[in-house]
């Protein structure tokens, strides 16, 4: 199962952690969601999911401050006895002694933020969702042409890094090389990442190595792209009939989730990078409304149309 470590999160959010004297080494997040413990406060606990970060807001903070010393004690107590990862207080939010006591008895991390409750809750869960949505690895290239994700694909030595490469020198970016981390961040939604080892370098037959970042400059990398649209690259075969109006799109399914995939044939004297985006803008023209090949095929009907109007006169 995905988790991210607490010390990430601290990191991340930039936190302040309240109780360092707690060993979180060891503390992960396995959900992406979090909850504000508002009923949990006042007694029910019934259906309370004690793996998620506890948020503290402006409510449930003076809820707290209106109960008796006996009576906070009593709740604190209970809610804390559960394998909270954490508990974080928004909008400097200052916890009672008794919390920060029991807290300290339980080994629950308290933490603190200045932001206000509901954007850090919005940050925090969009940010969790990303580190801990379902990922694969597969074999291409990720580059970003125009705005839109353009994951290229292909047999190993087909061509995938040099157009890459040329992609880049025509001002385009490179996200990764070889491996490509895909992450189903929603249902519509797939994010591709460059492993940790690999970033930012392109690997070439014959010369070697290359590092994108430092001989283009820092405009012509980037760290995450959606993944809009596949080109894949293959072999050219004189016997295969390849889609020459694209009337009907392709799909390819990655974590359950279909991007719009074409069939590039390689031959001598094709240039990937001018193809690669066409594609790319061509993709982005229709998500727009705007389908060349409907227009064209709206055209040849209206021409024959036209024709049968006049052999009828």
């Amino acid at each position: 199962m995905a988790s991210v470590k607490l010390s990430e999160i601290i990191e991340k959010m930039k936190l302040d952690n309240l109780t360092p004297d707690i060993d979180i080494s060891k503390t992960k997040i396995t959900q992406p969601d979090i909850n504000r413990p508002a009923l949990q406060m006042a007694g029910y606990f019934e259906h309370f999911d004690a793996t998620r970060i506890q948020i503290i807001g402006f409510v449930e903070y003076t809820y707290m401050q209106s109960l008796s010393e006996e009576r906070r004690e009593e709740v604190y107590k209970e809610l804390l006895s559960y394998p909270i990862p954490a508990v974080i207080f928004c909008r400097e939010l200052v916890p009672d002694d008794i919390f920060m006591k029991t807290a300290e008895e339980k080994k629950v991390p308290v933490l603190m933020t200045k932001k206000a409750t509901s954007a850090f809750t919005a940050e925090v869960i969009r940010w969790l969702n990303v580190k801990l949505a379902p990922c694969i690895t597969v074999h291409g290239v990720l580059v970003d042409v125009y705005g839109e994700g353009l994951l290229i694909t292909g047999e190993s030595g087909i061509g995938k890094s040099e157009a890459a490469l040329e992609l880049i020198k025509r001002g385009h970016r490179l996200v990764t090389d070889d491996v490509v981390e895909i992450r189903k961040v929603s249902d519509e939604t797939l994010i591709g990442t460059a492993p940790a080892v690999t970033k930012h370098f392109i690997e070439l037959r014959g010369i070697g190595i290359v590092d994108v970042k430092t001989l283009f400059g820092v405009s012509s990398v980037k760290e995450t792209q959606n993944i809009d649209l596949v080109i894949k690259l293959e072999e050219w075969d004189k016997d295969k009939e390849y889609d020459r109006l694209g009337l009907e799109e392709e799909y390819i399914e990655y974590l359950g989730n279909k991007v719009v995939c074409h069939s590039i044939p390689i031959r001598p004297g094709r240039n990937l990078a001018i193809i690669c985006e066409s594609a790319a803008v061509n993709h982005r023209q229709k998500k727009m409304g705007y389908n060349a090949a409907q227009v064209l095929y709206e055209r040849v009907r209206n021409s024959l149309a036209q024709r049968r109007e006049e052999d009828e006169e």
